[in-house]
C-alpha cells in the first residue's frame, strides 16, 4: 500500500510544523535552501533529535544516512548511518516511502506523508514525515532533511 501523501495544513506533528517553519525560514527567496545555511545541533538542538539527513547519489539514485537524531535511531534499532537505502532490503526501490524521496529530488519540492506505522510499539499507528529538499545548486537536490514523528492517533 502506497503512503498517503498529505498537504502542510493536514500536518499533525508540532516536530513537523516546527521542521518545515526552521527549513522555510533558511530557504529564503531561493527553491531550497542549502545543508551549509543549518546547524541543528547549536540552532534546533531538541528538534535534530527527531530529524534525519539523507545524502542523494545519483547515477544510481540512491540514499544514504548521513544523521540520524537519536529519538529516531531508538525507534529504528539499528545504527545505519553510512548506509545505502539500496543495501537495506525493506527500504529498496519499488518501497512506497522510497519512490516518495525520488519524487522530492526529481520536483525539488517537499512532501509530507503519513504512513503506517510498522514497528516493536504497539502505541503507534502512524507515521507523519515531512521530507524536505537541500542543495547549494537551486537546479539539483543533493540531500534531504526529513523531520520524523509517531502518532498513537490522528486528530489534533
Amino acid at each position: 500500500m502506497a503512503s498517503p501523501v498529505v498537504e502542510y495544513p493536514e500536518v499533525i506533528s508540532p516536530i513537523l510544523r516546527e521542521g518545515y517553519g526552521y527549513w522555510r525560514g533558511k530557504r529564503g527567496d531561493r527553491p531550497f535552501p542549502a545543508r551549509a545555511d543549518f546547524d541543528p545541533l547549536m540552532e534546533a538542538p531538541k528538534l535534530a533529535r527527531s530529524m534525519m539527513l539523507l545524502d542523494v547519489e545519483q547515477a544510481p539514485l540512491d540514499f544514504r544516512y548521513r544523521l540520524i537524531g537519536d529519538k529516531l535511531r531508538d525507534h529504528m534499532g539499528e545504527n545505519w548511518i553510512g548506509k545505502r537505502w539500496s543495501e537495506i532490503e525493506q527500504q529498496r526501490p519499488p518501497n512506497p516511502i522510497w519512490m516518495h524521496h525520488q519524487w522530492v529530488v526529481e520536483n525539488r519540492l517537499p512532501r509530507f506523508i503519513r504512513p503506517n506505522y510498522v514497528g516493536p510499539h504497539k502505541q503507534f499507528l502512524f507515521i507523519e514525515s515531512a521530507v524536505l529538499p537541500l542543495g547549494a545548486d537551486p537546479e539539483r537536490v543533493d540531500m534531504l532533511m526529513l523531520f520524523v514523528d509517531f502518532l498513537s492517533k490522528l486528530g489534533r
